[in-house]
């Protein structure tokens, strides 16, 4: 077993006890990034700080403990950006303007997200710009910004796909919101595509990262034929490279 997914399975083992279950997956940490309890309190710790409050474009991972931040970036103005489940139908933008109040709470849950928002492309994020801001979950992340999700690298596809059409680099700020006990505390090496995060917001403190260098660009060599196939954008990216 390699030591990302052995600090996996001893964080998801603490996991169990705070983890809400999903409605399809359960507690199956291997499919799903859980809500937790506090997450309200972590989420209240990131609206503290100024990247959130100064910020009016933000990507937001699709994660159930994200849901109560989707909300209320949208209830505070902030329009986001959201990908579909496994990224198979690419990315929904979602504008508080086109969302009635009342509606919010289920345009942030993965079920709700794409009946209120809309479709985008990767060259029509390209055309607005750079992101403010990206809030992902985590299956575990360390005191140095090492970052581990379930296993399947959506989140390293997705900053891959936004650095190379320029919405996001080195200066885009990155945090993970996760309970406690998803905080592994030795420091950690990580591999050449983690995506380092610059902070981290979990039920009883907000910690700030002194992280090294991240990846850039997506790395078509570690990409196979199958997941190229599942996911429009990488196709479209393919497309938009060559020209």
């Amino acid at each position: 077993m390699s030591k990302a997914n052995l600090i996996r399975q001893q964080v998801w083992d603490k996991l169990k006890s705070v983890a809400k279950p999903d409605s399809r997956f359960h507690l199956n940490f291997a499919e799903v990034i859980p809500d937790f309890e506090g997450s309200e309190r972590a989420i209240d710790h990131l609206a503290a700080q100024p990247i959130y409050r100064d910020g009016g474009y933000a990507f937001v991972t699709p994660d159930n403990g994200l849901v109560e931040l989707r909300r209320r970036m949208l209830e505070d103005g902030k329009t986001l950006v959201v990908s579909t489940y496994g990224i198979y139908r690419g990315f929904v933008l979602l504008e508080p303007a086109r969302i009635e109040p009342a509606q919010r709470l289920f345009a942030s849950c993965l079920d709700g997200l794409e009946h209120f928002g809309r479709p985008i492309t990767l060259a029509e994020l390209a055309a607005r710009g750079r992101f403010d801001l990206l809030v992902t979950g985590a299956s575990a992340v360390s005191l140095n910004g090492v970052r581990f999700g379930k296993g399947h690298g959506f989140f390293d596809l997705e900053w891959g796909m936004f650095t190379d059409i320029g919405v996001a680099d080195e200066r885009t700020p990155v945090v993970a919101v996760v309970h406690d006990v998803q905080v592994v505390d030795e420091l950690l090496e990580p591999s050449e595509t983690d995506i380092l995060v610059d902070a981290v917001a979990t039920p009883t403190r907000y910690i700030t990262i002194e992280r090294g260098k991240r990846p850039q660009g997506i790395r078509w060599d570690l990409v196979d034929g199958a997941q190229l196939a599942a996911t429009p954008p990488l196709q479209e990216l393919q497309l938009l490279q060559r020209g």
